[in-house]
């Protein structure tokens, strides 16, 4: 397995894509805390990177780049190498060198600027959105052959969860505004890794307060070590999950 990993490391590596993307990053991070005056304002334009950008690059590249690899995956299929070795494999590859091109680009900048609790944070929310995305990617992409389906589906499934789920939540919100939801609402982010991610780092910046009643609810649960640690757990689950879904399809499925 650690040479197949190290293969796909390398050749991912090298791409120009993950370079951009790792310049951009870079660009980015430093941009924002270079033209605030304060740290937090800068850490509030790191989140919308780490809550919108970095998953749209992740499931798309991801995609793509296991669309294209079908050929060599063929070839490693007529080796005696076991198919669940080979799928984890190009996920450890693929996750390994997207997350040091997040740490690059992102991990730089923060350990520069802000060196404390919520720039750690930052780090680790990014490499588990890095993560969740690049397994949701590894599910779209052995759905179906078809390549544009496979790249229309990873869009779909970014949009959801970028925009379609907040703007699902806020209707509940206004529709059932007479009844005490607000702990139900705690339970709803669990179906969501990129609201998991926002409302960890936002209680981590202070920034509850502006969330009114129902980020008072949220501080008493996820700011606690036990919603901590449920809200690690919940991220780890959309990794796993999804991949493991992917890989038995991958082992049952007729190349």
């Amino acid at each position: 397995m650690n040479r197949i990993v190290k293969i796909i490391l390398k050749d991912i590596l090298k791409n120009k894509i993950v370079a951009v993307y790792t310049f951009l990053l870079l660009l980015l991070s430093w941009s924002a805390f270079s033209l605030e005056d304060n740290s937090a304002k800068g850490m509030l334009t790191i989140l919308n990177i780490i809550l919108f950008t970095v998953p749209l690059v992740c499931i798309l590249f991801t995609t793509i780049y296991v669309y294209n690899s079908s050929e060599f995956i063929e070839l490693l299929l007529s080796q005696p190498i076991k198919r669940k070795k080979i799928w984890t494999s190009l996920f450890l590859g693929m996750a390994c060198s997207l997350s040091l091109a997040y740490l690059i680009g992102v991990g730089i900048p923060l350990m520069i600027y802000a060196a404390n609790g919520v720039g750690i944070m930052m780090m680790v929310m990014g490499v588990l959105i890095s993560w969740v995305f690049i397994a949701l990617a590894f599910w779209c992409s052995i759905i179906t052959r078809d390549k544009a389906k496979g790249i229309g589906l990873a869009i779909i499934t970014w949009i959801f969860f970028a925009l379609i789920f907040d703007g699902l939540v806020l209707f509940l919100l206004f529709q059932l505004s007479d009844y005490p939801i607000e702990k139900a609402m705690v339970t709803l982010t669990a179906f969501s890794p990129i609201d998991l991610a926002r409302i960890q780092i936002l209680l981590y910046l202070d920034a509850s307060a502006m969330m009114g009643y129902t980020g008072a609810i949220f501080k008493d649960f996820f700011g606690t070590i036990y919603g901590i640690v449920v809200s690690l757990l919940l991220l780890v689950s959309w990794i796993t999950i999804p991949f493991f879904v992917s890989l038995k399809k991958f082992v049952n499925k007729d190349l």
